[in-house]
């Protein structure tokens, strides 16, 4: 399907055109933006309603500030799609996040306009401060530095950090609070509550207005008189509302809260602001998924809808023939209800993920039993050490690559004191099209040398929902980590009844005599499929499951080494650091010695794809499993005519 832009879009090549464009037609060009991300998305998928939420703000700052000159910091990425498009990666948009092609998070070496990397909120202010600052030692004075950041990404603790640093180190830096009521799910907590007193009090907005309606009137800068410059500091600083103070306190001078969907008046106050020099901050009000009625009804289900018809809004469906297996998140989710039904201390914690983890399923039906703590994953960790303390079973559910921000958490506050959180660890393993800033590719590497701790990662959906029930039990008095992978597992017939697993053990799935291949969570399943065409071939593998990558079933390992002289490793992490390497030490500490190879994803950056498109590249998928096997066994296989 061909997709053109529109009249005006279609001549914007970079930001310099769209600087061309009279003031008065941006409306237009808003419209063709909104238009074309909404073609383009229909078609091809990505993030949806984020993106339209911010056509105007990226229209206003492409065609106020000197962009790449003036850098310009998005936070997370997934509004950034109209700055992509406008900054040269039009005709290629249609590849965004498919192999080989764009990144849908703004990305440093694919454009001088993406001028930081993100994927993981609140790293916006802290970029832009850093350039800021830089700017200011080598006397580039004029430049222009912006952070847009949303309230959901606000919630977290490094925003705040970088807010109490920027009111003090006198840089030139501009920070946009995108204020939607909304990151993925609705935002949650005092700050939501905060933001929205800010923007409905009538004292404040009264003054807003004289504020504003003062900078429309005259020039601002070193063209304002003393007294005007005094008039707006005092108009700015005086406003009595509590709701006023906090940005201020920071010594951040506030403007705001205007309509982030008047393009008119963006341009104009971002015009204004260039030359007010120093830290300050623009509140804007906008909507999630303005432009499109259905997204703006349901912000959470168009967040990233996957294909859909444009018109009439449906979602496309792949066809189901058969019982579907579940996604391994859904098993989390129903899974961790059966438990808390039956064991009155079972408690969820996720920060601001319910509905990707699914732990909204609780939210909905245990309301005071779950909680969404916002974008903050090292309180999440430690909030659930402090109800470990009190004998609460805790459900901390957080994306594998999100568990990094909270590492010192995981060891200071949990591991150390052997409290017996339980850390559910979904997306780990890569996680297709959302690339390198959301693989779960380090967890077990940077987990395992943590003393106290229990690794785990089920093969299937009884595997998840048996390590979950052993977690929770009386007799587990450790931390207990369970990382699954993102999407579907293979059990259409998966809830079973619980079975503990006795910690540290995994088992023989099949018996082999040729070579011993030991995997550790869903890609044992790549595995057993490898092996149907192996034993076609001639071979005849032996697959262990081994289930805990900490403590090892050491009784299992002895089996495999005192047995076969090859041994392969299959693990969707990182092979520097993690299951193999664990396996290899297990090897040096008993003096075996075996031909062993270690499968998984290789000590670099892997890019964005369909996960079937990214195992195939490192070659763990079955395929390659199978190559490889044949590979190290070259002189056994037996050919069949």
């Amino acid at each position: 399907m061909d997709i053109t832009a529109g009249q005006l879009l279609r001549h914007i090549d970079d930001p310099s055109d769209l600087r061309k464009i009279d003031k008065e037609k941006l409306y237009q060009v808003c419209e063709e933006l909104r238009q074309y991300i909404i073609d383009v998305v229909s078609v091809h998928g990505g993030h949806f309603a984020a993106s339209l939420g911010v056509v105007e703000l990226s229209v206003a700052l492409h065609y106020v500030f000197n962009t790449p000159y003036d850098q310009l910091v998005w936070d997370v990425g997934h509004q950034a799609y109209g700055h992509k498009i406008l900054t040269g990666r039009r005709d290629i948009f249609h590849t965004n996040r498919k192999y080989k092609g764009i990144s849908g998070f703004p990305k440093r070496d694919e454009s001088p306009y993406d001028t930081f990397g993100v994927g993981h909120s609140s790293t916006s202010i802290s970029a832009a401060l850093g350039m800021a600052i830089a700017s200011k030692l080598k006397g580039e004075h004029e430049r222009q530095h912006i952070a847009v950041i949303g309230d959901g990404s606000m919630t977290a603790g490094m925003a705040f950090e970088a807010l109490n640093h920027a009111g003090v180190a006198n840089a030139n830096v501009l920070i946009i609070l995108n204020d939607n009521c909304m990151s993925i799910d609705p935002n949650v907590g005092a700050l939501k509550e905060y933001l929205t007193d800010i923007t409905t009090s009538p004292t404040y907005n009264k003054l807003r207005d004289d504020v504003w309606n003062l900078l429309g009137k005259m020039p601002v800068g070193k063209r304002f008189t003393r007294d005007m410059a005094s008039k707006l500091e005092a108009s700015v600083k005086g406003v009595v509302t509590r709701s006023s103070n906090l940005f201020e306190a920071l010594k951040l001078r506030y403007f705001g809260p205007i309509d982030g969907h008047n393009i008119t008046k963006l341009v104009d106050t971002l015009q204004d602001l260039k030359d007010i020099p120093g830290p300050k901050l623009l509140h804007i009000v906008t909507t999630k998924g303005k432009g499109y009625a259905l997204a703006e009804k349901d912000q959470t289900l168009w967040h990233a809808p996957g294909l859909f018809d444009k018109i009439t809004g449906e979602i496309y469906k792949k066809p189901v023939n058969a019982p579907e297996p579940p996604k391994y998140q859904d098993v989390f989710g129903e899974t961790i209800i059966e438990l808390a039904a039956a064991n009155d201390r079972v408690l969820g914690v996720t920060p601001a993920m319910p509905s990707g983890s699914s732990l909204k399923f609780m939210m909905e039906k245990m309301p005071d039993r779950a909680f969404d703590v916002g974008i903050c994953e090292q309180h999440a960790v430690t909030l659930s050490a402090g109800l470990a303390t009190q004998g609460m079973r805790v459900f901390c559910n957080i994306y594998s690559s999100f568990m990094q921000r909270a590492f010192d958490q995981a060891v200071h506050d949990v591991a150390i004191q052997q409290l017996p959180v339980i850390l559910c660890l979904d997306r780990a393993g890569l996680v297709g099209e959302d690339g390198p800033t959301h693989h779960g590719a380090y967890d077990i590497a940077y987990l395992r040398g943590i003393p106290n701790l229990i690794i785990s990662a089920p093969m299937n959906e009884e595997e998840l929902r048996n390590l979950m029930y052993t977690a929770q039990l009386e007799s587990n008095k450790l931390p207990f980590v369970i990382r699954y992978p993102r999407g579907q597992g293979v059990m259409p017939d998966w809830r079973r009844p619980f079975k503990a697993i006795p910690v540290g053990t995994g088992r023989k799935i099949r018996e082999g005599k040729d070579i011993a291949i030991l995997s550790i969570g869903h890609p044992g399943n790549f595995v057993t499929d490898a092996i149907k065409q192996l034993v076609i071939d001639g071979l005849q593998p032996a697959h262990y499951d081994m289930r805990f990558v900490k403590p090892l079933d050491e009784a299992l390992l002895h089996e495999v080494f005192r047995q076969f002289e090859k041994v392969i490793t299959v693990e969707d992490g990182t092979v520097a650091g993690g299951f193999g390497s664990a396996i290899l030490e297990f090897m040096a500490r008993h003096g075996y010695k075996a031909d062993i190879k270690i499968m998984g994803i290789p000590d670099r950056i892997v890019e964005h794809g369909k996960p079937s498109e990214l195992y195939r590249e490192c070659g763990f998928d079955a395929k390659g499993i199978a190559h490889t096997v044949m590979e190290m066994m070259k002189n056994k296989i037996t050919v069949v005519a």
